[in-house]
């Protein structure tokens, strides 16, 4: 510990001054720089020419993806989940929470200044070695009075970036909180298009069988007044009536998962169970996936998907704290000042220029023989670097297949959508002819029962298709990271019919 005080220290102080103001002004830090590691990522994705050449009707830039999907409804849910849902104000606790982190490791770099200030009062036992000694003392008092004022600085000088480095580490973290809460918002987003594309393909579905319930049971009447006239035998009444039964048993099973459906959207939006139902009580269509004519590159998703950002933060941040642990090789230094008085006769003559105190104090802190520890702590911190190195390219490359997968699923979806919809008019033409066919005699009631459970599977599958290929295009913004500003998005204005009209 050295003084300013002493003239033996300062002709050493001042060369070390001169070395503490440079290495502080250049700014070097002991460690690794970042830099951007290299992603093996392909020029274009593998559907990435057939999505772009479906391009209907160019709209404007979407940020809000949702909005594409061009339901008001829809877009009114996403808005109220990213402001009410509950896992997203968990991300902005996180979030404030690395802020925090952030402005200690900055307030670390800054000096520190404590007051304080006291007064003591003394009475002095005779019955101890001190006592005795001191009450031989002529005019010795046994009562004494302390009073003390001090304002004391301490500052840890960063010569060689070790709380920089820190500091860094901080700032990536801050950054991959941010991050994290921009990927909670894109999946709660995600989830409530989801659960509301899940909704509007149940209720079509559910719409679907009962109107199909409503044709079997209309037959039943005609065939059991036939049945009466003995025009047709009892075996062609009770195949109408097990398909009435047949038709009548799906519908719980839609209702029951509807139900659920709708209460986990109101949770989901940060509301009890009930709360949303009424504004879903009245069917409505699918929502049709809307269109992207320009998706980008896979390199682009490194800068849209928050979760890459996430990961990227993090190997920043695991790089900077490599070299806060190589820091730790290099002396430290820290200055401390005192200014303040003190006196012991009255308070009176506290601020009194005899009172008056001062000190300043340059300490050296270095971990001459704990280099095997520092050794551990470096090689612990460069296994970090390396697993959030492994984990950001596995992240990027996950990132693709997400893509891929989703791009792949719309194509197909789509595809599915269109040759089940053409299908089912097709159907729905044949299920006419044959029970006309059937009231003029000329084919059997079993090419009715037929007809009609034809029709009902092939308008089922195609909602569900339609729905499909809805979560298709909500998986596909999700695997991008968002929207983006261009003018990617197309409406799509296909022809495709929502519900079949049964007979």
């Amino acid at each position: 510990m050295f003084t300013f005080s002493s003239r033996i220290a300062m002709p050493l102080l001042r060369p070390l001054a001169l070395l503490i103001s440079a290495s502080v002004l250049a700014g070097c830090a002991i460690g690794p720089e970042y830099t951007k590691p290299e992603v093996s990522l392909p020029d274009h994705f593998m559907g990435q020419a057939q999505i772009e050449q479906r391009n209907d009707k160019a709209i404007k830039d979407i940020v809000s993806w949702w909005d594409g999907f061009d339901d008001p409804i829809l877009s009114r849910f996403v808005a109220l989940a990213l402001e009410q849902n509950l896992d997203i104000a968990q991300a902005s606790a996180r979030i404030a929470q690395a802020r925090s982190g952030l402005t200690m490791a900055q307030a670390a770099l800054l000096p520190s200044v404590n007051g304080t200030a006291q007064g003591t009062r003394v009475h002095q036992s005779l019955e101890t070695p001190l006592g005795q000694l001191l009450n031989n003392v002529p005019g010795y008092d046994r009562n004494a009075s302390m009073y003390e004022a001090n304002l004391v600085a301490g500052w840890e000088l960063d010569i060689f970036g070790g709380l920089r480095r820190e500091r860094e580490a901080a700032i990536s973290e801050y950054l991959a909180a941010k991050a994290g809460g921009d990927a909670t918002r894109l999946a709660i987003a995600a989830q409530t298009a989801d659960i509301y594309i899940t909704i509007r393909s149940l209720q079509t579905r559910l719409d679907i069988n009962r109107k199909q319930l409503q044709t079997q049971q209309e037959l039943l009447s005609k065939v059991s007044m036939l049945y009466q006239r003995g025009l047709v035998p009892k075996l062609q009444v009770q195949q109408t009536e097990g398909a009435v039964a047949h038709v009548k048993a799906s519908i719980p099973v839609i209702e029951t998962g509807l139900d659920s459906a709708m209460n986990a959207l109101d949770v989901l939006l940060g509301a009890a169970p009930g709360t949303y139902r009424s504004d879903l009580g009245q069917s409505t269509t699918i929502p049709f996936a809307p269109q992207v004519s320009s998706i980008g590159s896979p390199a682009d998703l490194l800068l849209r998907r928050p979760d890459l950002m996430v990961a990227e933060q993090r190997l920043k941040a695991a790089n900077a704290r490599t070299g806060a642990a190589i820091s730790e090789y290099y002396p430290k230094f820290g200055l401390n000042v005192l200014l303040g008085s003190a006196t012991a006769i009255s308070a009176g003559n506290l601020f009194s220029s005899n009172a008056n105190q001062a000190a300043g104090i340059l300490g050296l802190r270095w971990r001459l023989f704990d280099f095997g520890r520092i050794n551990a702590q470096i090689d612990l911190a460069k296994g970090q670097e390396l697993e959030a190195l492994s984990a950001y390219r596995q992240a990027a490359l996950r990132a693709t297949e997400d893509v891929e997968n989703s791009i792949s699923a719309l194509l197909k979806r789509d595809e599915q959508v269109e040759a089940l919809t053409q299908g089912e008019l097709a159907l729905q033409q044949a299920r006419e002819s044959s029970f006309a066919a059937y009231q003029k005699g000329v084919s059997s009631f079993i090419d009715v029962l037929h007809a009609d459970e034809t029709l009902l599977r092939t308008a089922d599958a195609r909602a569900q298709a339609q729905a499909e290929a809805a979560h298709a295009a909500v998986a596909m913004f999700k695997a991008f990271g968002g929207g983006w500003k261009n003018d990617g998005l197309s409406s799509q204005a296909s022809s495709h019919v929502n519900t079949a009209k049964a007979p």
